[in-house]
This record gives C-alpha cells, structure tokens and sequence, in this order.
C-alpha cells in the first residue's frame, strides 16, 4: 500500500509523513536495523488522546448514562480486540514495518500489535493535525451507537441478530495456537455460512471466540450484515 493510499484510508492528509511511518513502526524493527525509533511513545500519547476523544464522545451521545455506565462503554471500546478491528479496516497490518524476527511469526496479523498502531496512528494525526483531526478520525472509526450490544455478551448479541436475519447460527473455528503449553493464545474466526465476520485472540478458546464476536460487532454491524446476501 502506497503512503497516499495509506492516507487516503486513514481520512488525513500528513503535513510531516514521518509521523505516519513513525506510528507504523514496530520495536523489532529497531532491535535489527540502525533505526533508531519505534511507535511506543506516540502509542502512550495515542491511548491518552483516545480515551479523551472516547469519553467527551460517550458524554455527549447519552445524557441519561451515569459514570459506571459510560466507563464500561469506554472500557469496550478500547479493548485491544476493538481497536484491533478498526486497524484491520483500515489494513494497517500490510503498513506495518516490521523486524524479519516478527514477521515470521505473523506480526502483520497479531490483534496486540495492530491495537498499538491504532492508537500510535490517533497520536500521529493528533500531532499533525490537532486535536480536531484526531477526533474527527476516532469519530468515523468508533460508532458510539454500537457500544452498547460489543459491551455486552457478544457471542449472544451475534447469534441473536444472525438468526434474526438470516436463521442461521455463526460458527466458530480455531485458527491457530501460539505461545508455550503454561501461556497458550488462541486465534479464531466467527464464519457464517462460509463468510468470515471477524476474528480474535484470547489465552482459551472461549476468550477468543468471545474476541472474534466482538470483532464481528465493530466491523459489520446489524444494519451491514442485513444489507449483504
């Protein structure tokens, strides 16, 4: 994916692109080249400005939610399998600059990595462009409306709305293990028929199904999954 394309995706257009590639910048990258940058620190400033963004956005959209309630939202959207999936959307995975050392062991696709970039991507916009910016971007990436159905069971909510409308039942399927026998993760995909609606990790199976739910949740929401075949 070229940088314009990258942008084009993203919504903003960069003033300083070095802060994009900074933002895509892995660790082991570093730990085997002579850079000698990463994307930790605009991660930091990105999880801050996030939840910033997250809870002026959660406070404006319901009056009658009190401090629990609005914690629990924000908490469900910035859970690493959330902002995971907004990376997917957007195919941050195929941006990220990687060492050879992670990509062998399919870093482009781990679920912890894209959450990190997500957040470096906010402080990278926030940096560029101001708050506005990034809060403009957060805004078109994190439907407010749908926190509620990810905050809560996500593996029922998927179920209830797939046999709503489509009298079916998703399924689940494990996609891989990693990880020591004392310290395994999971990987897995939620299909419906044969369409993959999403994908998670967790250290069980049920953790990562009840990921990939979620993941289902952000990225197709009720309304997109009736307007398909």
């Amino acid at each position: 994916m070229s940088a314009d394309d990258l942008e084009a995706r993203i919504g903003h257009a960069f003033a300083d692109p070095a802060l994009l590639r900074l933002a895509l910048t892995h660790r082991s990258i570093v730990n085997e080249t002579s850079e000698k940058e990463h994307n930790e620190r605009l991660e930091f400033l990105g999880d801050a400005v996030l939840q910033l963004i997250l809870t002026e956005l959660l406070y404006a959209h319901d009056a009658r939610a009190d401090e629990g309630e609005l914690s629990r939202l924000r908490a469900t959207a910035v859970n690493k399998d959330a902002l995971a999936a907004h990376a997917r959307t957007l195919d941050l995975g195929s941006a990220l600059r990687l060492g050879e050392g992670e990509k062998k062991t399919g870093g482009h696709t781990k679920s912890s990595l894209l959450a990190d970039a997500f957040e470096a991507v906010v402080a990278a916009i926030h940096l560029d462009g101001g708050y506005d910016a990034a809060k403009a971007f957060v805004s078109r990436h994190v439907d407010i409306a749908k926190l509620r159905l990810q905050s809560s069971d996500p593996k029922t909510e998927l179920q209830h709305y797939c046999q709503k409308m489509f009298h079916k039942v998703p399924t689940y399927r494990v996609q891989g293990e990693s990880g020591p026998e004392h310290d395994r993760s999971f990987r897995c995909e939620v299909m419906l028929g044969d369409r993959v609606l999403g994908a998670g990790e967790g250290k069980s199976k049920k953790a990562a199904e009840a990921a990939a739910a979620s993941a289902a949740l952000a990225l197709h929401p009720p309304t997109a999954l009736k307007e398909e075949p």
